[in-house]
């Protein structure tokens, strides 16, 4: 491959080979694969509730063979109306802290492991702009809270970029969080 080939491919996520152009599993190293291996050994079942990631978190799960074995269920949850509904986030939380919140997140990733009955869960809740922020919320804002073993862990964050860079960042932070969370 030229230097001009995009990383994921000189990483051998695709790779062409006998003229013909192939899947190739995530290099060993991706915190997928630990996530998965480790959830396996623990005999752990793991959810995800995500908001200002969209199901990127749930993807990057999904892109792991063998991931049916762990994940069964994962929430997208954009409105506070399904952080309530489908997670059991409390009205008062909302109201009080509002949807991008430490409380918020800790209640996202709670709920999302009672409704999915797993021992693991990585829930987030964040402003990914360009829009929506305030001084005291700005753009980049995202709360990770991680499930794991009956404890909860909420990690505030400041990401810069773009949309897609903020939830990007946000989706490979809060794996490497669940890796943590699930390594204890």
């Amino acid at each position: 491959m030229d230097s001009h080939t995009a990383p994921a491919q000189r990483k051998g996520i695709l790779k062409i080979a006998g003229g013909k152009m192939s899947g190739k599993d995530l290099d060993e190293e991706a915190i997928e694969i630990k996530i998965v291996n480790k959830l396996k050994e623990k005999g752990w079942q793991v959810t995800s509730a995500e908001s200002c990631t969209g199901g990127m978190i749930a993807s990057r799960l999904v892109n792991v063979a063998g991931v049916s074995d762990i994940f069964m269920e994962g929430y997208i949850t954009y409105s506070n109306s399904a952080k309530h509904k489908l997670l059991g986030v409390s009205k008062e939380a909302l109201d009080t802290w509002g949807a991008v919140s430490r409380q918020v997140a800790e209640q996202m990733a709670r709920g999302a492991a009672e409704q999915a009955g797993a021992q693991a869960a990585i829930a987030v809740t964040g402003i990914a702009g360009p829009d929506g922020g305030t001084p005291k919320k700005p753009v980049g804002l995202v709360y990770i809270g991680c499930f794991a073993g009956g404890e909860t862990v909420v990690t505030e964050n400041y990401f810069k970029g773009s949309r897609l860079e903020i939830r990007q960042k946000t989706a490979q932070t809060a794996l490497e969080l669940l890796f943590t969370c699930i390594s204890r």
